[in-house]
């Protein structure tokens, strides 16, 4: 019987900010993906890397302020260095939880390229903020060499576009380790944006969010389901007012009608629901599960979050 196939989408939550809240975080999400390989799922794993970047990308610019003969690191670079390091203490800790659960399988980390079109609107109006402050003459400077800027308090900072995906690169190799029951770590981060230009690919200068790649991840590989680990039970109607409601389970029709309506707010649940939303499609089949972990990350919380289908 063909094992059923999931890929798990883990968040902020799951994963911490500094290194040692990360090795933490990184054991307890290991525990919740055991349960789902003891259980005879094929697992494939992507994950957030909001402060990672943003401290690497902000380690680099020091460095190069510091030593002038080096130049400043790019953000895809920056992505990358973010998904190695990010994907070393997951897989040493899924590792470690199998091998106490007496289960062996190899677990890969895939560094992964996501390909993004050169024309996407977001790149005429970029929204994500990474980097350091930086002050106004430094600023300046960005802004001379065609990068963005936005004022923040204190200073700036420099802003990038958050296109979407539209194919990933290394796709092939994560669906080879997958077909051979292998456990993989691929588009940590929403990946590494890219361009392609020909037989060459760019780096671009911008994020993915994490959410709409996991979603892309999980169509190219057929997936059966979606998990989206996040920082709150279930998606809400009216989230943080004292008209909330929690949802059991949403239609895709349903989903649709509040994204548009505006219910979902940009950079926390929207993208998730248009992940869920992508997808699903028109498969009677796939669904989306967006919950939280326990706190001892041994199992997904009680109600089992929203579950979204067709």
């Amino acid at each position: 019987m063909k094992k059923k196939r999931i890929v798990i989408a883990l968040g902020h939550e799951a994963l911490g900010s500094t290194l040692p809240e990360q090795q933490e975080a990184a054991k307890r999400s290991a525990a919740a993906i055991a349960d789902f390989i003891r259980d005879d799922y094929q697992v494939v794993i992507t994950h957030s890397n909001g402060p990672q970047v943003g401290m690497i990308h902000t380690a680099m610019s020091e460095f190069a302020k510091l030593y002038p003969e080096y130049t400043n690191t790019p953000t895809a670079v920056c992505s990358a260095m973010s998904q190695g390091y990010i994907g070393y203490d997951l897989q040493s800790a899924i590792r470690t939880e199998l091998l106490n659960r007496g289960i062996y399988k190899p677990v890969s980390t895939v560094l992964t390229q996501v390909v993004v079109d050169p024309y996407d609107e977001a790149f005429y109006h970029p929204t994500k903020v990474i980097g350091r402050l930086l002050t106004k003459e430094e600023a300046d400077a960005e802004e001379q060499k065609g990068n963005h800027v936005t004022p923040v308090e204190g200073g700036y900072r420099r802003i990038v576009a958050a296109p979407k995906p539209i194919d990933i690169v290394e796709i092939d190799a994560i669906r080879a380790l997958c077909d051979a029951d292998q456990i993989v770590i691929a588009c940590g981060g929403g990946g590494i944006p890219v361009l392609s230009q020909g037989n060459h690919l760019k780096g671009a200068s911008a994020v993915i969010e994490k959410d709409l790649a996991a979603g892309k991840l999980a169509e190219l590989l057929d997936a059966d389901m979606l998990v989206i680990l996040t920082g709150v039970d279930k998606v809400c109607l009216n989230y943080g007012t004292d008209d909330q409601v929690e949802l059991d389970t949403l239609n895709l029709a349903d989903a649709q009608k509040y994204l548009d309506e505006g219910e979902f707010h940009e950079g926390t649940m929207a993208p998730k629901i248009e992940a869920a939303i992508g997808f699903i499609g028109e498969s009677a089949i796939r669904s989306t599960l967006i919950t939280k972990l326990n706190k001892n990350g041994a199992q997904l919380t009680g109600g089992m979050g929203t579950l979204i289908k067709k």
